[in-house]
């Protein structure tokens, strides 16, 4: 029975004509599946790719990669939800699967759109100004937010608490200046602080971590690391992988580790000259991809791979330099084959592509995706079972 029910709701995900109802301002347009031809049958039944869009233009789109029939679908959201006459909106800064439901941040929208994970419908959306990352823990969605207006003054950034059945915010606190990616170890809530908005007018960037006592949601310390940090993840040894943009003259973008010491708090302890933009976890690997600019502002691109035991660099070049990809904009690997998907964001105001990579560097395919592919996540067979019992 579980396998009827796993069939059926897949097959209602992918299909391209699902929907009866349309727009009343133009005709709804379906989208048209890319063969990929690659069955991957594991648990993992697909992808959802977020398209961030360009900011002001309300093109933030969502894509699905379906590993058991090889098709990737550009723009369901539209078809899926014909009532939504602004469609996803402004800035796709975010997404992630918590449960049986699909979470998108629209940062210039100030919204965070909630739908069914197994068939993307929405089930309504979450106001949080300016909201740029998802973490979850307990029931609950905790939200990144720079709070001020985007472009605007610099004002201390906070964290807003999501109840994850109702959508209700049901609590805040404050953290540092302009917060981005998040992640939880054990009980506490880290926070990557960037200070963008104030290094913009002249007070210098953030260069601290927030912690984040979950069961009383306070800040109960901050870390200090580095300048203009973005990206923060957890590994499956309790330690934090944080990513510095650095700021752009004597402090050069930079990964640092976190881990904690024999008083149990979190600190620095290491750094990698790596100029990190993204990066994601199998097993004991870190890759990652960097990308630097010389004098000229001539990009260079590395994709690599640490050890998280060790913390050696194993290998900076798993995918050839030679491999044609203009901007490498986001990563992602899949847990059980080791296949690398990179989004290539391409001159920002096109297409871009979905490549996937083997797990020794060799490109297979790659797609066309909505502007600026950053961001995804993993739908699970156990995402659809949940759904079905609940």
């Amino acid at each position: 029975m579980k396998h009827t029910i796993l069939t059926a709701t897949l097959a209602a995900l992918t299909a391209t004509a699902s929907l009866t109802g349309c727009r009343t301002d133009d005709d709804l347009v379906m989208p048209t599946p890319q063969d990929t031809h690659q069955l991957m049958q594991t648990q993992y039944l697909g992808m959802y790719v977020l398209c961030e869009g360009n900011m002001g233009s309300n093109k933030a789109t969502l894509d699905y990669l379906d590993l058991h029939t090889g098709q990737y679908l550009k723009n369901i959201f539209p078809s899926r939800n014909p009532q939504q006459v602004k469609e996803l909106g402004d800035v796709g800064n975010d997404c992630q699967i918590y449960g049986s439901r699909l979470w998108l941040v629209v940062n210039s929208s100030n919204k965070v759109e909630v739908c069914t994970a197994d068939s993307a419908f929405s089930l309504g959306h979450v106001d949080v100004p300016n909201c740029r990352y998802l973490a979850f823990h307990g029931g609950h969605a905790y939200v990144s937010s720079y709070v001020g207006p985007v472009g605007g003054t610099s004002v201390q950034g906070s964290v807003y608490k999501i109840d994850t059945l109702t959508l209700r915010v049901v609590g805040r606190t404050a953290v540092g200046y302009q917060p981005e990616e998040m992640a939880i170890v054990d009980s506490l809530l880290y926070v990557a602080n960037s200070g963008g908005y104030s290094a913009m007018q002249g007070q210098g960037y953030d260069r601290t971590v927030s912690v984040i006592s979950l069961n009383s949601f306070t800040e109960v310390g901050r870390i200090d690391v580095a300048p203009n940090l973005f990206r923060l993840r957890a590994d499956r040894h309790g330690q934090l992988w944080v990513t510095s943009r650095g700021d752009y003259g004597a402090h050069p973008s930079r990964l640092y580790l976190l881990s904690k010491g024999p008083d149990g708090l979190m600190a620095k302890r290491d750094s990698f000259d790596l100029p990190v933009t993204d990066l994601a976890f199998r097993g004991d690997s870190l890759l990652y991809v960097a990308s630097s600019y010389d004098a000229d502002w001539n990009q260079t691109t590395t994709f690599g791979l640490i050890d998280t035991r060790t913390h050696q660099l194993l290998n900076a070049n798993i995918i050839p330099a030679t491999t044609q990809i203009e901007t490498a904009y986001g990563l992602m690997v899949h847990p059980v084959t080791g296949h690398l998907y990179v989004m290539d964001a391409t001159n920002y105001v096109s297409s871009g592509w979905l490549c996937c990579f083997s797990p020794s560097g060799q490109l297979l395919w790659r797609v066309s995706t909505g502007d600026i592919p950053g961001h995804a996540c993993w739908l699970t067979r156990n995402t659809l079972i949940t759904n079905h019992l609940k």
